[in-house]
């Protein structure tokens, strides 16, 4: 049974937050909501986005800690295949491997059926990127 350090998931998904904070705030946000078709808001649209936001951020929390959650167990099998001892580098391979395989996928899909653009195909697969690989980097370091 792999050990899980439930304390690294608490840090990866207060992690995830806030770098979906700057993600998708300062760094691409207004690129991210002109490409969601949010350039023009009516007051009561932005009022209502705003609202539903109270109940989105701790459904994201969720989602996040069980992205933690589960990329410390790949990741523990990952190191555990490569027969080598727990580091940033092989951390990191596991992220990249886990966001190109299950990630980019779904990601594409959406922009293929949803009717989205490369371009928030891009900013929605890199945060991903970014996110897994920040996680990685917390599991496979506070052991």
């Amino acid at each position: 049974m792999i050990e899980v350090n439930y304390l690294a998931v608490l840090a990866c998904g207060i992690a995830a937050m806030v770098l979906g904070g700057v993600w998708y705030g300062p760094l691409f946000g207004k690129a991210w909501a002109k490409e969601m078709g949010w350039g023009n808001l009516t007051p009561e649209q932005e009022a209502a986005m705003k609202k539903s936001a109270a109940t989105a951020y701790p459904q994201q929390f969720v989602g996040a800690l069980l992205t933690a959650f589960v990329l410390a167990h790949t990741t523990a099998a990952f190191i555990t295949a490569m027969n080598e001892e727990p580091s940033v580098s092989l951390g990191l391979k596991g992220a990249f491997w886990n966001w190109l395989g299950f990630m980019v996928p779904v990601i594409y899909g959406d922009k293929l059926w949803g009717g989205k653009s490369l371009k928030l195909f891009f900013i929605n697969a890199f945060y991903q990127l970014v996110n897994l690989s920040v996680m990685a980097i917390i599991l496979v370091s506070w052991r």
